[in-house]
């Protein structure tokens, strides 16, 4: 619990560096919100994590080794997007470019708790909820069809497209929605990737995919 609180401490050092110095100022309103809102949504998420999974937090600290070569790719492209949100709508709104009305910023404050809520539920119920794609042999990977895996097949993508989508657009930006997309683009290959690996290398997963036929949204994709 110590060592997920320090790197809390860290993520929201750094997340303020790159909001507060691009911005200019240490008066932008919608950062300083979006920093509470966001600090105790992740609060709320390690109390429950730690209580009902927490190996989560060390298969989770960082890309495991036997990760695909190519998961390295993906995972550089939807990192570097997701952050560059952060500096992007910060100069967005040193420059005042694109900027949301105010009802629109309180607004998606519901889906992005609701991207928050699903990405911890399927932390929750998901032991393997690994940063990389690869077979996991050495934690006895099973293929998990409970709680919102029982509805789609990859809701931690959808939980985070949500999340992305939503971060600028409650930081007031709208040029932020830029990199946000290159995060959700980079998914989508990935996902497809993900399911080649898993289709070939894991057991029960190809009964699964009979199962449940969508990967993130239902009747859709």
């Amino acid at each position: 619990m110590n060592r997920s609180l320090l790197a809390l401490a860290f993520t929201l050092l750094v997340m303020s560096a790159m909001l507060f110095l691009p911005a200019g100022t240490f008066s932008w309103m919608r950062a300083w919100v979006f920093g509470c809102v966001f600090t105790l949504e992740v609060l709320i998420a390690t109390a429950v994590l730690w209580r009902v999974n927490p190996e989560i937090f060390v298969a989770r600290s960082r890309v495991q080794p036997g990760t695909m070569k190519l998961d390295y790719v993906f995972i550089t492209i939807a990192l570097t997007g997701f952050i560059a949100i952060f500096p992007v709508s910060s100069f967005d709104y040193r420059h005042q470019w694109a900027q949301t009305p105010a009802w629109l910023t309180w607004a998606c404050y519901v889906p992005f708790s609701l991207g928050f809520a699903v990405a911890t539920w399927a932390q929750a119920v998901n032991r393997h909820f690994e940063p990389g794609v690869r077979i996991q042999n050495d934690r006895g990977h099973t293929v998990i069809d409970t709680g919102p895996y029982a509805i789609v097949r990859h809701p931690g993508y959808i939980a985070s497209s949500i999340l992305a989508i939503s971060i600028p657009l409650c930081l007031g930006s709208c040029w932020g929605l830029l990199p946000a997309f290159v995060f959700v683009l980079a998914l989508i290959p990935r996902t497809l990737f993900e399911e080649r690996v898993l289709s070939h290398g894991l057991v029960g997963y190809n009964a699964y995919k009979a199962r449940v036929r969508y990967r993130w949204i239902p009747g859709i994709w």
